[in-house]
C-alpha cells in the first residue's frame, strides 16, 4: 500500500516539511557516500542513539562522579541527531512518504512552529523512552520513526475517516484505491517489517535495528494525538 494524497485543501505551504525532507535526503546521501568509503559504521556508532552509553553515563554521574554529566550532555546530542539518520532506502522512503502525505495537512492545521515542535519533541521523547525500555542495548538506533508516528497520531485524531488516495502495487500493475486514514494506523507498523530492504552496511546493527521499537512508536502516536487535541482546544479558546 502506497499512500499518495488526502486531497485536503491546504491554506499555506508546508514549509517545515520541505525543509525536513530536504535535510533528511541530504544526510542520507552523505551516509551513502560514507558507506562507499567504508566510514559509515564508525559514523553511525558515533552519532546514532546507543541506549547503553547514555544509561551508563547517567548511572556513573549519579553514583560515582558528578563530572560525568558532561558525558551525559554530549551523548544526549544523539537523541536529536539520530532522527536524521536512516539505515536503509526503504526506511527513509517510507518515513518521508508518510511525512509528506499526512504531515502537510497537520502542518497546515496547527501551524509551522507547532508542527516543528511536535516533530522534534516526539522524536526526542520516543528516543528517551527507548533508553528507559532497553538501557543495556548497544546497537545504534536511528531513524525518524518516532516523530513520524506522532505526525500520524495527530492526523488520525483529527481526520480518522478521511479517504487517502492509495496505490496498490500488484507485480507490474498499480491499482488506485481509496483507503480510510485509520487503515494506516495498522499499515504503519506492518510496513516496518520491510525496512531491512536496501539496508546500508552499518555494523554491528541487524535488519530492524535502525528503527525505534514499536513501544516507542506507540508512545509517539499517543503524543501526536494528545498534541493535536491540545492544539485544537487552545485554538478554539482563542477564537
Amino acid at each position: 500500500m502506497i499512500p499518495i494524497s488526502d486531497n485536503i485543501r491546504l491554506r499555506r505551504k508546508p514549509i517545515i516539511i520541505y525543509w525536513l525532507i530536504g535535510i533528511n535526503i541530504a544526510i542520507f546521501l552523505w551516509q551513502f557516500k560514507l558507506e562507499v568509503s567504508g566510514e559509515l559504521g564508525a559514523f553511525i556508532n558515533s552519532w546514532g542513539l546507543i541506549p547503553a552509553q547514555i544509561s551508563s553515563a547517567v548511572t556513573t554521574a549519579i553514583q560515582v562522579n558528578p563530572a560525568a554529566w558532561v558525558v551525559v550532555f554530549w551523548r544526549s546530542a544523539s537523541l536529536f541527531l539520530a532522527m536524521f539518520l536512516h539505515g536503509s532506502f526503504s526506511q527513509i522512503l517510507g518515513n518521508l512518504l508518510f511525512l509528506w502525505v499526512f504531515g502537510k495537512t497537520v502542518e497546515n492545521l496547527i501551524g509551522h512552529g507547532r508542527f516543528l515542535a511536535l516533530y522534534l519533541g516526539a522524536g526526542i521523547l520516543t528516543a528517551i523512552a527507548q533508553i528507559i525500555l532497553e538501557p543495556s542495548l548497544r546497537i545504534p538506533l536511528i531513524g525518524a520513526n518516532g516523530a513520524i508516528a506522532a505526525i500520524l497520531g495527530a492526523y488520525l485524531f483529527k481526520f480518522p475517516k478521511v479517504k487517502i488516495d492509495t496505490i496498490v502495487p500488484l507485480l507490474i500493475v498499480y491499482i488506485p484505491v481509496e483507503m480510510p486514514a485509520y487503515f494506516y494506523l495498522f499499515w504503519w507498523f506492518i510496513q516496518q517489517l520491510f525496512y531491512g530492504i536496501g539496508s546500508l552496511n552499518i555494523p554491528p546493527s541487524g535488519v530492524n535495528s535502525a528503527s525505534l521499537a514499536y513501544w516507542g512508536q506507540l508512545l509517539g502516536l499517543l503524543m501526536g494525538a494528545a498534541f493535536m487535541r491540545f492544539s485544537l482546544s487552545s485554538h478554539s479558546k482563542q477564537a
